[in-house]
């Protein structure tokens, strides 16, 4: 079945061959593999894109597994053969063919979750089991209605799996309190390359635990999570606030999240708009209402070429007196120096706020826009580049806006588990820049190409200028970049590969490894 397998994959490339192939022939694939799911050669070409839409491939096969076993059993058999290579891909959002292996296999995770959340108690807290392939979103929901519980850190759009999250690190406007999702975890099951079923732990096979997490799929697949989690608040109070001058806001981002728990919001980000009537890159991209009353009268004050606008939230309960949120939110945000009448703000649910970018999908894909190419950029940025970064990037190569968010906000390295896989900038404030680019079919703007162009030009601004700064959800293409990425811990990772996919049979996609034959 291996030499009529590799036959098929790499000789007959014609659609015409596959058309040929019959139900039989997944059934034998299947019971060559032992699945207990499903494959599909014929209607793989989802699995061949992703959300970047910058890179396309073909798969052999797309498999839907039952579960951990059925994983295994793929990465078992394609080990048996010279060339075969296996993605897991979630929901597919990654930017760059990340979860793509081309005339590979491709597990679908979605549908390898198992059902439901299981509540472990420990005697300093809660956690909860959840499949790899769950997405955030459903944890949130059947946290929050079963237990009254939420995991303490997320990203900010939730239809993402957890083992593609917790591959790469997850960040959002909670990190600064609770550290990345990679920092919220406890156990672990992993499938390496070898094939091997482990549970692991910082105390139990930690070495392979912390090389999974933020390690891009590249030594194993998370088939199950055990997330920290703590009560769920019933509601947010979601505020935005501008300035006019970079110093300032990156001061009283600063500050925030420097501040003990109380004494701060227990949410913090930011973002750049061009200082326009822009409804996109502008002013109206700040407002949380569209029955807000605006002025631009403020901001039409000044002639820098782009504003920034600190986000922010508060939680609380049903039960608390809306003065006492009301003193409260004064008292913080009477420290800040934002510009006057540019303060908005709305109270809406918890878990409305966690899912907020999903009504934005909805306009997107309502509008056409969620499934055109999306060139994003993330980087972290130190603390000690970020004002430069600013004269150069925001107000120079970005002064016009991306057609999409240019979210910018500090991090604190110590809350971070430097044991992990994930490379840092150096210092203790560090700042994710994080570009959206949305590519809108209905209106002139420039080419998918043009905008690959320009996040080039800002990666090499960066380099040329000396900025200490990491990619964040990485891709290169050649050992050298990778090797620049990792530093001095590029050994390591080169190790912990020989060690759980010494073939490099996974995650073809991210161009790290190239695979071969353990036996040549």
């Amino acid at each position: 079945m291996i030499a009529y397998l590799e036959h098929f994959v790499h000789e007959n490339d014609s659609d015409a061959m596959l058309q040929q192939e019959d139900e039989e022939t997944a059934s034998r694939l299947c019971q060559a593999m032992d699945l207990q799911g499903t494959i599909d050669y014929r209607s793989t070409g989802y699995a061949g894109k992703d959300f970047g839409g910058l890179h396309a491939s073909t798969p052999f096969a797309v498999i839907r597994p039952s579960g951990t076993h059925d994983i295994a059993s793929v990465i078992r058999f394609a080990s048996q053969s010279p060339n075969l290579t296996v993605a897991a891909r979630g929901n597919g959002h990654s930017i760059n063919g990340q979860a793509m292996a081309n005339r590979g296999l491709v597990l679908d995770m979605k549908e390898s979750s198992d059902a439901g959340i299981d509540l472990i108690r420990y005697t300093d807290g809660y956690a909860v089991d959840v499949g790899g392939g769950a997405l955030w979103e459903d944890v949130l929901r059947w946290c929050v209605s079963e237990f009254g519980y939420s995991p303490r850190s997320w990203t900010d759009y939730l239809g993402l799996t957890v083992g593609g999250t917790l591959s790469n690190a997850g960040v959002s406007g909670q990190t600064f309190r609770y550290g990345p999702q990679t920092s919220n975890v406890t156990e672990l099951e992993v499938v390496t390359g070898n094939g091997d079923t482990v549970i692991c732990s910082d105390t139990q096979n930690s070495e392979l635990f912390f090389s999974v997490l933020g390690g891009l799929g590249q030594f194993g697949i998370i088939t199950r999570a055990r997330v920290l989690v703590q009560p769920a608040p019933d509601m947010v109070r979601w505020i935005r606030v501008v300035y006019s001058e970079f110093d300032e806001f990156t001061q009283d981002a600063e500050s925030l999240i420097t501040q003990s728990e109380g004494e701060s919001f227990d949410y913090v980000e930011g973002f750049v708009f061009v200082n326009s009537d822009d409804p996109v890159n502008g002013w109206p991209s700040v407002l949380l209402n569209p029955d807000h009353a605006f002025d631009p009268t403020p901001m039409t004050r000044f002639d820098n070429p782009v504003l920034y606008c600190l986000e922010v939230a508060l939680h609380y309960n049903k039960g608390n007196c809306s003065t006492t949120v009301d003193t409260r939110v004064e008292k913080l945000l009477g420290r800040l120096r934002f510009m006057e009448d540019t303060q908005f703000q709305v109270d809406l649910t918890y878990v409305d706020f966690l899912l907020r970018v999903k009504e934005a999908e909805k306009q997107a894909k309502a509008n056409g826009i969620w499934d055109t190419p999306h060139p994003w950029l993330n980087l972290f940025v130190s603390k000690t580049s970020i004002m430069d970064f600013d004269r150069f990037v925001f107000k120079k190569i970005l002064k016009d806006g991306i057609g999409g968010p240019m979210l910018v906000y500090p991090i604190l390295r110590s809350k971070w588990d430097e044991r992990a896989s994930i490379v840092l900038p150096e210092g203790e404030i560090f700042y994710i820049v994080a570009l959206l680019r949305f590519t809108n079919p209905y209106q002139k703007s420039p080419s998918v190409r043009d905008l690959v162009s320009q996040n080039q030009e800002i990666i090499q601004t960066c380099v040329r200028s000396g900025f200490d700064f990491k990619l964040y959800l990485p891709h290169y293409n050649t050992e050298d970049d990778w090797k620049q990425h990792f530093g001095d811990r590029w050994l390591w990772f080169v190790e912990m590969k020989s060690r759980y996919d010494p073939m490099a049979i996974l995650a073809p996609g991210q161009k790290i490894f190239t695979r071969h034959d353990e036996s040549c």
